[in-house]
């Protein structure tokens, strides 16, 4: 019985030494990310939009009868001056209208100075007379219509300018009124952007504007601006036409153009910038960053940005320079997680 009791107090020593043992828990290898240095940096916070270069003015210009036609004298892209011949009409029935109309002023004309003498010896009426001065200046009217018909078979420029859209060709009917080309006015011209309801007030008549067009490799500075006043309903989006000058006629109508607005709150400053992929929204909406300590832990840390330059963004609160902030592999880390780096 004695013996039975000293085994049992030994099993009870040994499991209070077992209990007493406690295990320490594993330490967690660090999260492997990559970070990079807070760096300083001018922030431009210009508004970029891609806009359509338009002629300043285009005049449609068309016959004022019905023809057809007989040559056009121009080609799309061609520079015209105000004067130039455009196109020509069959000019066949308006010669020999012309012609008849000839004839009849000189009929009239004959008729006048024969009556005449009989009317200056006082052997002619006075009604008759008037008749026969009625007659010539009837006959002198349609002479005059006839040499404009005349002339209307050749289509001239108006302005002067560089020749848009070709419509009507040789050898087709021509209508009154139907254009056959339009001259454009490009010695300025339009930049046309659509730009946000959300941003359009910032934008004057007066705001300062860059503007590049890739196909012509220039760029330029935009003049005056004319903002539209009704938005596009589905976009909600308005017009902004910017003047550009022309005087080498290097833009063309249809050119792509890059815009850049220097409106009130868009200028540059100087301050932090940090890659774009390193700022996080939480829940709340606010933005953060992962910052890494001199202990090697991440922390959360609160900022607010700016505008985007390339593939960074500007910070304006919440980072001092040479800060280290966390831009790949973020996903794992929670407050005060050991990183390797």
């Amino acid at each position: 019985m004695m013996r039975k009791s000293g085994m049992l107090w030994l099993a009870l020593a040994l499991l209070a030494c077992s209990c007493s043992e406690k295990k320490e828990p594993a330490e967690k290898a660090p999260i492997k990310v990559r970070t990079q240095r807070v760096s300083s940096a001018s922030i431009d916070n210009r508004q970029n939009y891609v806009g359509i270069v338009e002629e300043r003015e285009g005049t449609a210009v068309s016959f004022t009868s019905m023809g057809i036609v007989r040559r056009v004298a121009v080609h799309e892209g061609q520079a015209v001056a105000r004067g130039q011949l455009i196109a020509e009409m069959d000019d066949a029935q308006a010669r020999s209208i012309l012609k008849g109309a000839e004839a009849q002023m000189a009929q009239a004309n004959d008729a006048l100075s024969r009556y005449k003498m009989l009317h200056d010896n006082g052997s002619l009426p006075e009604v008759q007379w008037v008749e026969i001065q009625s007659k010539v200046a009837q006959a002198k009217a349609q002479l005059e219509v006839a040499r404009k018909s005349l002339s209307d078979c050749r289509l001239v420029a108006p302005v002067s300018g560089i020749i848009g859209r070709q419509q009507v060709k040789a050898g087709e009917t021509a209508m009154p009124s139907q254009a056959v080309v339009t001259i454009l006015d490009i010695s300025t011209v339009k930049v046309k952007v659509s730009v946000p309801e959300t941003e359009i007030r910032a934008i004057t008549a007066s705001t300062p504007t860059t503007i590049s067009v890739e196909a012509v490799g220039e760029r330029l500075l935009g003049g005056h601006i004319e903002k539209g006043i009704e938005a596009d309903a589905l976009t909600h989006t308005y017009d902004v036409r910017i003047h550009v000058a022309n005087g080498n006629r290097k833009l063309l109508p249809g050119m792509v153009a890059n815009v850049s607005f220097a409106a009130s709150g868009m200028q540059s400053h100087a301050g932090m910038s940090v890659p774009v992929t390193a700022v996080q929204k939480a829940a709340d909406g606010s933005l953060f960053v992962w910052t890494v300590a001199a202990d090697s832990t991440a922390h959360r840390t609160r900022v607010k940005t700016s505008g985007t330059q390339g593939n960074n963004i500007g910070i304006t609160d919440g980072l001092s320079a040479d800060e280290m902030v966390v831009v790949e592999g973020y996903q794992k880390l929670g407050e005060g997680t050991k990183v390797d780096y």
